[in-house]
């Protein structure tokens, strides 16, 4: 670890070398991809500063403790000195395990009613509204490209495109079947009921992630509709995008412009091409993703919202929560600071942050 920690050290000279060179600013695609390895590795050579600091204060200390009238002091320090060592040395290894390489992107919600017919729409409905409010609440921006309602305002599926810094690192765990016990609206004798909805979680593909090939996409268009098939407009604005190789269908009609809807849908069936690609690639460490936090296994449930008993219980975590109302007002922090925690704890036991 010593090793790669002097080589990030190096490296992060020379990158604040480069950004003191006049020259890197007038090439903006170079001062961005500058900028943005320096945010990177700032924490950890900032961690390793202190660590050094650190050793040279156990350093100092140890040299004192031949003084008999430093001994006592000498002491304390050195073993203050030896505690922040080894607060930082596990910082470090959290710092050094592997980064996804899909951190910085932006993100494709998926929501998806399940079993509970209108009960769960509902239930989807309330999820949205959950995530969206969350995504407001961390400056994120959404941008809702397929959605299909019911009459009582629930949703059968939908798919939001959301654009901010970690948006990806922080909702990649929400993968999976969200279950949720309640008395329906709709039911009358007072009856608990559990219905659910199916949430993924895709990385927006770029440029570079999946070439997509226009002789492979046909594109059918038609007029938008809104519940319970009530014309939204006139003209045949909304459309529908079929990948022939895959036979993924992607569906886009909230814009007025048809043009605006093809680009959204593009955007939606690249993405999930790129998904399918990269389920391909994860095929091979397979057991090692099960044995963290999630699988991103979309039929596996992972959390259950209890309405009688007011409790949000994430399954694979077994962490649980008594404030419903405020989790689906979009407060998802400590949920989701604790499965990044699990996750990296995970990640070092398997030796991931080790040299």
């Amino acid at each position: 670890m010593q090793e790669k920690l002097k080589e990030l050290a190096l490296r992060y000279e020379d990158l604040q070398a480069q950004l003191a060179d006049p020259s890197v600013y007038g090439d903006a695609e170079r001062l961005k991809t500058v900028n943005r390895e320096l945010k990177d590795l700032t924490p950890v050579a900032e961690a390793y500063q202190a660590y050094r600091q650190a050793e040279a204060d156990r350093a100092a200390a140890e040299e004192l403790l031949s003084d008999p009238e430093m001994r006592e002091l000498a002491q304390e320090e050195l073993t203050a000195a030896r505690e922040e060592m080894e607060r930082l040395r596990q910082e470090l290894k959290l710092l050094l395990l592997p980064k996804d390489p899909n951190d910085r992107k932006n993100v494709i919600l998926e929501i998806r009613a399940g079993t509970g017919g209108e009960e769960a729409a509902l239930f989807a409905a309330s999820l949205l509204r959950m995530y969206t409010m969350y995504a407001a609440a961390r400056g994120w921006r959404t941008d809702t490209v397929e959605l299909n309602e019911t009459e009582l305002g629930g949703v059968k599926e939908c798919s939001v495109l959301i654009e901010g810094e970690g948006a990806w690192s922080r909702l990649k765990f929400e993968s999976g079947v969200h279950r949720v016990q309640r008395v329906p609206v709709t039911e009358s004798n007072g009856r608990i009921q559990t219905s659910a909805a199916t949430v993924a979680v895709l990385p927006e593909a770029e440029g570079v992630d999946v070439k997509l090939d226009p002789a492979d996409i046909e594109m059918q268009v038609y007029r938008a509709s809104g519940a319970g098939g009530q014309h939204v407009n006139k003209t045949s604005s909304a459309v529908r995008l079929i990948h022939r190789p895959t036979g993924l269908v992607v569906e886009c009609q909230q814009e007025r412009s048809q043009f605006q809807n093809r680009d959204k849908a593009m955007r939606l069936l690249a993405s999930r091409l790129y998904e399918i690609e990269r389920e391909k690639q994860d095929a091979d460490i397979a057991r090692e993703r099960k044995s963290q936090v999630g699988s991103g296994d979309r039929s596996e449930k992972i959390r259950t919202y209890n309405f009688p008993q007011g409790r949000v219980t994430d399954h694979r975590i077994g962490l649980t929560l008594y404030r419903i109302d405020a989790v689906l007002d979009g407060e998802l922090d400590e949920l989701i600071d604790a499965l990044v925690t699990a996750d990296q704890a995970e990640k070092l036991k398997n030796g991931g942050g080790e040299p």
